[in-house]
């Protein structure tokens, strides 16, 4: 029997100024996603929707942007094409917050066209982000492709992309799989009890909910549900608390401190309530840093431990 093949098309219209690549760079690994792609103006993402498995294609057509679906989950995915896009995300009152300190004002209009992207599908990101604790980017990436790979299906569409790991075929598999991938026991035990319960996860209904539900389970903190939340729900507010740089990032940036304590950063960040996220991404994006001191960590591989 021939497979049917559903594509589906709906057309966009962004805000004046809006930075496609910039808004849409946070739901891909950088170099290379194997289950997305941004570039020359044109983004892909992957995803398993509640309706099968998606292709996303997102292209410039003028002053709009031409969204397309592939796949069984085709219709879902483009309904939600345009919080993907960041078009659901409202500043509301945060250029009358942004004011109220020089350099966050400045970052605002510099990077008033980039948004927060909401994709609803939390497990993909989830698999991300638990990869990313406590160790360097480089490592973290290798190990997602690694495991992007070893569970790839191809993905619907002409793109060439691999679905994300089908969360039951995580939780069903041993944890010494993942040991050649550059992931240890801890993290491995960690994500396999996300995939199980990654039903219930992708059913919360807002960020808080989903925050509350991902602490809940052993080996997921403040950090991770925030690094999840942030592009799985838009929230503008989620604030990474437990990171290596962000807390001296802030107190540099608002207080001109060149270290900071988690506690420090969420007193700085208190008058930008609702957007707290946002301030830590404009200052990411203007290449705030604060002055660095002692050594590099240090870029290990685990498979050969």
């Amino acid at each position: 029997m021939a497979r049917v093949t559903t594509t589906v098309t709906r057309r966009l219209r962004p805000p004046d100024g809006y930075h496609f690549s910039a808004t849409l760079r946070s739901l891909l690994v950088v170099r290379h996603d194997p289950c997305g792609r941004l570039a020359d103006g044109e983004f892909w993402l992957s995803a398993r929707t509640p309706d099968g498995p998606a292709s996303l294609h997102l292209t410039r057509v003028g002053a709009e942007l031409a969204a397309t679906g592939h796949g069984p989950g085709a219709q879902w995915i483009v309904a939600r094409a345009d919080a993907i896009a960041g078009l659901r995300d409202e500043l509301g009152d945060f250029p009358e917050l942004a004011a109220r300190h020089p350099l966050i004002a400045r970052l605002a209009r510099t990077f008033s066209g980039v948004r927060f992207p909401a994709t609803g599908r939390l497990f993909h990101r989830l698999i991300r982000a638990v990869l990313e604790q406590k160790v360097t980017g480089i490592e973290a990436h290798r190990a997602y492709r690694a495991m992007v790979k070893h569970f790839g299906e191809p993905a619907p569409g002409p793109a060439g992309l691999l679905l994300p790991p089908d969360p039951a075929a995580v939780a069903a598999t041993p944890y010494w799989t993942f040991h050649p991938f550059g992931v240890e026991q801890r993290r491995t035990q960690a994500l396999l009890r996300c995939a199980v319960a990654a039903t219930r996860l992708e059913s919360c209904a807002d960020s808080a909910e989903a925050t509350r539900r991902l602490t809940a389970i052993p080996g997921i903190g403040a950090w991770t549900a925030a690094e999840v939340v942030r592009t799985t729900y838009g929230d503008p507010d989620a604030v990474s608390v437990g990171d290596f740089h962000i807390p001296n990032t802030v107190a540099w940036a608002l207080a001109g401190e060149p270290r900071g304590t988690d506690a420090r950063m969420l007193e700085l960040l208190a008058p930008y309530a609702g957007h707290r996220g946002r301030v830590c991404e404009l200052l990411a994006a203007g290449g705030i840093r604060a002055p660095k001191f002692g050594p590099r960590m240090p870029i290990r591989s685990f498979a050969r431990f």
